[in-house]
């Protein structure tokens, strides 16, 4: 299986998500589930480059948030990500990428929640405690430990298979969820905000069985 992380710089860095140092190890989480990995540090480009990839990974910051530079009506990235969608192609969103491509039309319908400016926001970064929930009845629950931040109050768009939860302020939040959109199978994981996230084994075996799923629908997370 080919994945493409579509890693940020340019407008889609920030100050705060060491995208170059994250990328690499995503990269080897995905290796080491049986994928080929492409890196592309320009996002745009990446989404004209999916013909043949099975799975898109979004490694990228929000394009709007200290510019207000937007991509040209005529730019050819949004039709390439809404081909890909429609062929079927797996998606992995990866913590602010639920914040990302707001040029991309389809972007928030198929990953199933934004980030929204002003409401959604996250506790300082800690050790935090995830909660994996199984698909099967008969699966038991599994917790991790993880050194990152914990999203919250996002808006969430259209319905999700929810497989992973962090503690809110009222109760469980969703840390990472599954769906499907159209054709296409789509995986958001809100951790990631930097290279300690990946210290985490239990955060590792939750990004390649989310990879794995989206690329192929199989895996752990298979459900009907």
């Amino acid at each position: 299986m080919r994945a493409l992380i579509a890693s940020g710089t340019g407008r889609y860095a920030d100050p705060w998500h060491p995208f170059d140092r994250t990328a690499p190890r995503i990269a080897g989480a995905l290796v080491e589930a049986g994928f080929i990995v492409e890196v592309d540090p320009d996002v745009d480009h990446a989404m004209t480059s999916l013909d043949g990839v099975d799975l898109l990974v979004v490694n990228a910051g929000d394009p709007w948030a200290d510019t207000d530079q937007r991509l040209p009506s005529d730019a050819p990235g949004p039709a390439g990500l809404a081909a890909a969608l429609d062929r079927g192609i797996g998606v992995l969103a990866i913590h602010i990428a639920v914040a990302s491509l707001r040029d991309y039309p389809d972007w928030a319908a198929a990953v199933g929640a934004i980030w929204v400016p002003g409401q959604s926001w996250h506790p300082p970064l800690d050790t935090a405690t995830v909660r994996r929930i199984p698909i099967e009845e008969s699966g038991q629950p599994s917790e991790f430990r993880v050194e990152d931040e914990r999203y919250l109050s996002l808006q969430f768009v259209g319905r999700s298979h929810v497989v992973a939860t962090h503690a809110g302020p009222g109760g469980p939040e969703p840390t990472a969820w599954i769906r499907r959109h159209g054709a296409a199978r789509i995986a958001v994981d809100l951790l990631g905000h930097d290279e300690r996230s990946y210290d985490s084994a239990g955060h590792r075996d939750l990004l390649r069985d989310l990879a794995v799923w989206s690329a192929s629908g199989s895996g752990p997370l298979h459900h009907p």
